[in-house]
Protein backbone atom coordinates (compact mmCIF):
# COMPACT_ATOMS: atom_id res chain seq x y z
CA UNK A 1 0.00 0.00 0.00
CA UNK A 2 1.19 3.73 -1.11
CA UNK A 3 0.77 5.10 2.65
CA UNK A 4 2.02 8.70 1.02
CA UNK A 5 -1.63 8.86 -0.43
CA UNK A 6 -2.70 8.66 3.04
CA UNK A 7 -4.37 12.05 4.78
CA UNK A 8 -5.02 13.19 8.02
CA UNK A 9 -7.53 14.85 8.13
CA UNK A 10 -7.72 17.24 5.53
CA UNK A 11 -6.03 20.39 6.84
CA UNK A 12 -4.10 20.52 10.14
CA UNK A 13 -5.22 18.15 12.62
CA UNK A 14 -2.99 19.33 14.88
CA UNK A 15 -4.20 23.02 15.32
CA UNK A 16 -7.68 21.39 15.44
CA UNK A 17 -7.17 19.65 18.73
CA UNK A 18 -4.34 21.40 21.01
CA UNK A 19 -6.25 23.70 23.02
CA UNK A 20 -4.60 26.72 24.86
CA UNK A 21 -2.02 25.97 27.37
CA UNK A 22 -4.03 26.35 30.83
CA UNK A 23 -3.40 29.28 33.35
CA UNK A 24 -2.12 26.48 36.28
CA UNK A 25 1.22 25.85 37.59
CA UNK A 26 2.50 22.67 39.32
CA UNK A 27 2.16 24.37 43.05
CA UNK A 28 -1.46 25.07 41.65
CA UNK A 29 -4.05 22.64 43.84
CA UNK A 30 -6.03 20.29 41.94
CA UNK A 31 -9.08 22.02 42.88
CA UNK A 32 -7.66 25.00 41.53
CA UNK A 33 -7.52 23.04 38.27
CA UNK A 34 -10.70 21.90 38.16
CA UNK A 35 -12.44 24.76 36.11
CA UNK A 36 -9.39 24.74 33.84
CA UNK A 37 -10.31 21.19 33.38
CA UNK A 38 -13.65 21.81 32.34
CA UNK A 39 -12.90 24.94 30.11
CA UNK A 40 -10.65 22.15 28.12
CA UNK A 41 -13.25 19.26 27.73
CA UNK A 42 -15.47 22.02 26.77
CA UNK A 43 -12.85 23.13 23.85
CA UNK A 44 -12.43 19.45 22.68
CA UNK A 45 -16.26 18.94 22.62
CA UNK A 46 -16.48 16.34 25.32
CA UNK A 47 -20.33 15.08 25.50
CA UNK A 48 -22.44 16.68 28.09
CA UNK A 49 -22.33 13.15 30.26
CA UNK A 50 -18.66 12.71 29.83
CA UNK A 51 -17.94 16.29 31.48
CA UNK A 52 -20.23 15.43 33.92
CA UNK A 53 -18.94 11.88 34.70
CA UNK A 54 -15.17 13.51 34.77
CA UNK A 55 -16.00 16.37 36.81
CA UNK A 56 -17.53 13.88 39.49
CA UNK A 57 -14.28 11.60 39.19
CA UNK A 58 -11.89 14.13 39.77
CA UNK A 59 -14.18 15.96 42.55
CA UNK A 60 -13.53 12.65 44.58
CA UNK A 61 -9.64 12.47 43.43
CA UNK A 62 -10.29 16.43 44.93
CA UNK A 63 -11.57 15.46 48.14
CA UNK A 64 -9.28 11.92 48.64
CA UNK A 65 -6.02 14.27 48.32
CA UNK A 66 -7.43 17.05 50.32
CA UNK A 67 -7.64 20.74 49.79
CA UNK A 68 -3.85 21.78 50.17
CA UNK A 69 -2.57 18.87 47.76
CA UNK A 70 -0.88 20.47 44.71
CA UNK A 71 -0.50 19.23 40.66
CA UNK A 72 3.20 18.11 41.55
CA UNK A 73 2.08 16.34 44.74
CA UNK A 74 0.14 13.83 42.75
CA UNK A 75 2.61 10.78 42.30
CA UNK A 76 1.99 7.94 40.74
CA UNK A 77 1.72 6.13 43.89
CA UNK A 78 -0.81 8.45 45.25
CA UNK A 79 -3.00 8.12 41.83
CA UNK A 80 -2.98 3.74 42.78
CA UNK A 81 -3.53 4.82 46.55
CA UNK A 82 -6.45 6.45 45.22
CA UNK A 83 -7.67 3.75 42.98
CA UNK A 84 -7.15 0.89 45.83
CA UNK A 85 -9.51 3.53 48.11
CA UNK A 86 -11.70 3.99 45.40
CA UNK A 87 -12.13 -0.36 45.18
CA UNK A 88 -11.71 -1.47 49.13
CA UNK A 89 -12.49 1.83 51.34
CA UNK A 90 -14.76 4.03 49.91
CA UNK A 91 -17.55 1.89 51.68
CA UNK A 92 -19.54 2.75 48.10
CA UNK A 93 -19.78 0.24 45.41
CA UNK A 94 -17.34 0.74 42.46
CA UNK A 95 -18.17 -1.45 39.54
CA UNK A 96 -15.63 -2.29 37.00
CA UNK A 97 -16.83 -0.01 34.59
CA UNK A 98 -16.79 2.81 36.80
CA UNK A 99 -13.50 2.29 38.21
CA UNK A 100 -12.17 1.94 34.18
CA UNK A 101 -13.59 5.39 33.92
CA UNK A 102 -12.06 6.40 36.46
CA UNK A 103 -8.91 5.59 35.97
CA UNK A 104 -9.41 6.79 32.22
CA UNK A 105 -10.22 10.33 33.61
CA UNK A 106 -7.17 9.86 35.90
CA UNK A 107 -5.45 9.68 32.88
CA UNK A 108 -7.36 12.30 30.77
CA UNK A 109 -6.62 15.07 33.80
CA UNK A 110 -3.03 14.22 33.88
CA UNK A 111 -1.92 13.75 30.44
CA UNK A 112 -3.64 17.21 29.76
CA UNK A 113 -1.51 18.40 32.45
CA UNK A 114 1.85 16.71 30.86
CA UNK A 115 1.16 18.06 27.39
CA UNK A 116 1.28 21.36 28.34
CA UNK A 117 3.95 21.39 31.08
CA UNK A 118 2.47 22.07 34.40
CA UNK A 119 3.41 18.80 35.42
CA UNK A 120 6.96 17.36 34.20
CA UNK A 121 5.99 13.89 33.63
CA UNK A 122 2.31 12.10 33.30
CA UNK A 123 1.86 10.20 36.76
CA UNK A 124 -1.08 8.55 35.17
CA UNK A 125 0.61 6.89 32.42
CA UNK A 126 1.90 3.89 34.13
CA UNK A 127 -1.83 2.93 35.39
CA UNK A 128 -3.20 0.03 33.82
CA UNK A 129 -6.75 -0.85 33.17
CA UNK A 130 -8.07 -3.90 34.55
CA UNK A 131 -8.72 -6.48 31.43
CA UNK A 132 -9.83 -9.17 33.63
CA UNK A 133 -13.47 -8.49 32.32
CA UNK A 134 -12.42 -7.23 29.14
CA UNK A 135 -10.17 -10.12 27.35
CA UNK A 136 -7.95 -9.22 24.47
CA UNK A 137 -9.61 -8.63 20.68
CA UNK A 138 -8.50 -11.89 18.66
CA UNK A 139 -7.20 -11.09 15.59
CA UNK A 140 -5.75 -12.80 12.78
CA UNK A 141 -2.23 -13.93 11.69
CA UNK A 142 -0.24 -12.77 9.08
CA UNK A 143 -1.10 -16.22 7.22
CA UNK A 144 -5.17 -16.38 8.00
CA UNK A 145 -4.92 -12.38 6.57
CA UNK A 146 -4.17 -13.36 3.63
CA UNK A 147 -5.86 -16.88 3.06
CA UNK A 148 -9.25 -15.36 3.34
CA UNK A 149 -8.06 -12.84 0.68
CA UNK A 150 -6.92 -15.22 -1.80
CA UNK A 151 -10.93 -17.62 -0.94
CA UNK A 152 -12.38 -14.32 -1.44
CA UNK A 153 -10.38 -13.26 -4.01
CA UNK A 154 -11.10 -16.81 -6.11
CA UNK A 155 -15.05 -15.96 -5.49
CA UNK A 156 -14.34 -12.75 -7.73
CA UNK A 157 -12.54 -14.83 -9.93
CA UNK A 158 -14.90 -17.74 -10.28
CA UNK A 159 -16.12 -18.75 -14.29
CA UNK A 160 -19.82 -19.15 -12.64
CA UNK A 161 -21.91 -16.61 -10.38
CA UNK A 162 -18.72 -14.76 -9.45
CA UNK A 163 -19.42 -12.73 -7.08
CA UNK A 164 -16.74 -9.78 -6.08
CA UNK A 165 -18.28 -8.11 -2.75
CA UNK A 166 -16.46 -10.53 -0.57
CA UNK A 167 -13.28 -9.10 -1.97
CA UNK A 168 -13.79 -5.53 -1.95
CA UNK A 169 -15.04 -5.83 1.52
CA UNK A 170 -12.21 -7.45 3.18
CA UNK A 171 -9.53 -6.01 0.98
CA UNK A 172 -10.86 -2.79 2.18
CA UNK A 173 -11.59 -3.83 5.88
CA UNK A 174 -7.94 -4.88 6.16
CA UNK A 175 -6.02 -1.87 4.26
CA UNK A 176 -8.02 0.97 6.13
CA UNK A 177 -8.95 -0.67 9.32
CA UNK A 178 -12.31 1.29 9.62
CA UNK A 179 -15.31 0.79 11.67
CA UNK A 180 -18.42 -0.99 10.55
CA UNK A 181 -20.82 2.37 10.83
CA UNK A 182 -17.89 4.01 8.59
CA UNK A 183 -17.76 1.08 6.61
CA UNK A 184 -21.39 1.32 6.08
CA UNK A 185 -21.74 5.14 5.49
CA UNK A 186 -19.09 5.03 2.31
CA UNK A 187 -20.59 6.62 -0.93
CA UNK A 188 -19.26 6.50 -4.25
CA UNK A 189 -18.43 9.93 -4.62
CA UNK A 190 -16.19 9.84 -1.71
CA UNK A 191 -14.04 6.63 -3.38
CA UNK A 192 -11.25 8.80 -5.19
CA UNK A 193 -9.65 6.95 -8.58
CA UNK A 194 -8.21 9.87 -10.25
CA UNK A 195 -4.80 8.02 -9.95
CA UNK A 196 -6.08 4.42 -10.81
CA UNK A 197 -2.91 3.37 -9.59
CA UNK A 198 -2.94 4.93 -6.17
CA UNK A 199 -6.76 4.60 -5.00
CA UNK A 200 -8.38 5.64 -1.98
CA UNK A 201 -11.17 6.36 0.11
CA UNK A 202 -12.40 9.32 1.84
CA UNK A 203 -14.12 8.49 5.55
CA UNK A 204 -16.14 11.64 6.36
CA UNK A 205 -17.72 12.77 9.13
CA UNK A 206 -20.29 15.90 9.12
CA UNK A 207 -20.46 16.92 12.78
CA UNK A 208 -17.63 19.38 13.83
CA UNK A 209 -16.52 17.55 17.34
CA UNK A 210 -15.75 14.90 14.87
CA UNK A 211 -13.77 16.49 12.35
CA UNK A 212 -11.37 14.82 13.15
CA UNK A 213 -11.95 11.60 12.29
CA UNK A 214 -12.93 12.65 8.42
CA UNK A 215 -9.72 11.20 6.91
CA UNK A 216 -8.38 10.01 3.01
CA UNK A 217 -7.29 6.40 2.94
CA UNK A 218 -5.36 4.46 1.04
CA UNK A 219 -6.96 1.51 -1.08
CA UNK A 220 -4.60 -1.60 -2.62
CA UNK A 221 -3.84 -1.20 -5.78
CA UNK A 222 -6.00 -3.79 -7.11
CA UNK A 223 -9.10 -2.21 -5.69
CA UNK A 224 -10.67 -0.32 -8.48
CA UNK A 225 -10.45 -3.74 -11.18
CA UNK A 226 -12.59 -5.15 -7.73
CA UNK A 227 -14.80 -2.10 -7.54
CA UNK A 228 -15.98 -2.15 -11.29
CA UNK A 229 -17.03 -6.04 -11.03
CA UNK A 230 -18.57 -5.40 -7.75
CA UNK A 231 -20.45 -2.02 -10.04
CA UNK A 232 -21.71 -4.29 -12.65
CA UNK A 233 -23.55 -6.89 -10.32
CA UNK A 234 -24.99 -4.91 -7.72
CA UNK A 235 -25.27 -1.50 -9.24
CA UNK A 236 -25.72 0.23 -6.19
CA UNK A 237 -26.76 4.45 -6.89
CA UNK A 238 -25.20 6.23 -3.49
CA UNK A 239 -23.48 4.00 -1.67
CA UNK A 240 -21.15 1.47 -1.85
CA UNK A 241 -22.72 -0.77 0.75
CA UNK A 242 -26.57 -0.39 0.06
CA UNK A 243 -27.90 -3.28 2.17
CA UNK A 244 -27.78 -4.32 5.90
CA UNK A 245 -25.31 -4.65 7.61
CA UNK A 246 -26.24 -7.92 8.91
CA UNK A 247 -25.81 -8.63 5.28
CA UNK A 248 -22.32 -7.80 5.44
CA UNK A 249 -22.06 -9.51 8.76
CA UNK A 250 -23.19 -12.58 6.68
CA UNK A 251 -20.29 -12.27 4.29
CA UNK A 252 -17.66 -12.47 6.61
CA UNK A 253 -19.47 -15.31 8.63
CA UNK A 254 -19.00 -17.27 4.96
CA UNK A 255 -15.46 -16.68 4.75
CA UNK A 256 -14.49 -17.69 8.28
CA UNK A 257 -16.58 -20.82 7.78
CA UNK A 258 -14.55 -21.93 4.24
CA UNK A 259 -11.50 -20.36 5.89
CA UNK A 260 -12.35 -22.65 9.08
CA UNK A 261 -11.05 -19.70 11.41
CA UNK A 262 -11.96 -20.87 14.97
CA UNK A 263 -12.98 -17.47 15.92
CA UNK A 264 -15.98 -15.71 14.05
CA UNK A 265 -14.57 -12.99 11.68
CA UNK A 266 -16.28 -9.47 12.73
CA UNK A 267 -15.51 -5.82 11.72
CA UNK A 268 -14.22 -5.52 15.16
CA UNK A 269 -11.60 -8.23 14.21
CA UNK A 270 -10.49 -6.91 10.69
CA UNK A 271 -10.24 -3.71 12.24
CA UNK A 272 -8.17 -4.76 14.70
CA UNK A 273 -6.13 -7.05 12.54
CA UNK A 274 -5.42 -4.04 10.24
CA UNK A 275 -4.22 -2.14 13.82
CA UNK A 276 -1.69 -4.52 14.96
CA UNK A 277 -0.27 -5.87 11.37
CA UNK A 278 0.69 -1.99 10.24
CA UNK A 279 1.98 -1.49 13.96
CA UNK A 280 4.17 -4.46 13.52
CA UNK A 281 5.59 -3.10 10.15
CA UNK A 282 6.27 -0.16 11.65
CA UNK A 283 3.64 2.29 10.86
CA UNK A 284 4.08 5.53 13.03
CA UNK A 285 1.71 5.46 16.15
CA UNK A 286 0.50 9.01 15.55
CA UNK A 287 0.26 7.81 11.81
CA UNK A 288 -1.77 4.98 13.00
CA UNK A 289 -4.00 7.31 15.62
CA UNK A 290 -4.84 9.31 12.66
CA UNK A 291 -5.79 6.16 10.11
CA UNK A 292 -8.10 4.91 13.18
CA UNK A 293 -9.48 8.04 13.19
CA UNK A 294 -9.30 7.93 17.29
CA UNK A 295 -8.72 10.88 19.18
CA UNK A 296 -5.87 10.69 21.66
CA UNK A 297 -7.83 10.09 24.75
CA UNK A 298 -8.83 6.88 22.83
CA UNK A 299 -5.51 6.04 21.81
CA UNK A 300 -4.32 6.44 25.47
CA UNK A 301 -6.47 3.46 25.84
CA UNK A 302 -6.22 1.19 22.46
CA UNK A 303 -1.97 1.64 21.69
CA UNK A 304 -1.54 -0.43 24.93
CA UNK A 305 -3.68 -2.82 23.47
CA UNK A 306 -2.42 -3.23 20.15
CA UNK A 307 1.30 -3.14 21.95
CA UNK A 308 0.23 -6.27 23.72
CA UNK A 309 -1.42 -7.71 20.58
CA UNK A 310 1.65 -7.28 18.01
CA UNK A 311 4.08 -8.78 21.07
CA UNK A 312 1.99 -11.93 20.42
CA UNK A 313 2.13 -15.20 22.79
CA UNK A 314 5.34 -15.30 24.81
Amino acid sequence: MDTQRELFPFGNPDAVELPPKPDLESTSTVKEALPEFQEHMARKEFTTNTVKAFLHDMGLFAEFVGPEATLKDCSTEKLRQFIHYLQHERGAPCSPKSLDRRITTLKVFFGWLADHGIVPNDPAAPLVHDRAQSPLPHILTPEQAENILDIARSMRDADEAPDARPYLLLSLLLATGIKKAECMRISLKHIDLTDVQRPAVYIHYDKPRQRFKSRLLALPPDWPATLEIYLRRYQPKEMLFECTPRNLEYVLHNISAVAGLRHPLTFEALRWTSAVHSFREGMDEERLRKRLGLSRISWRETLPIIQTLAEGPL
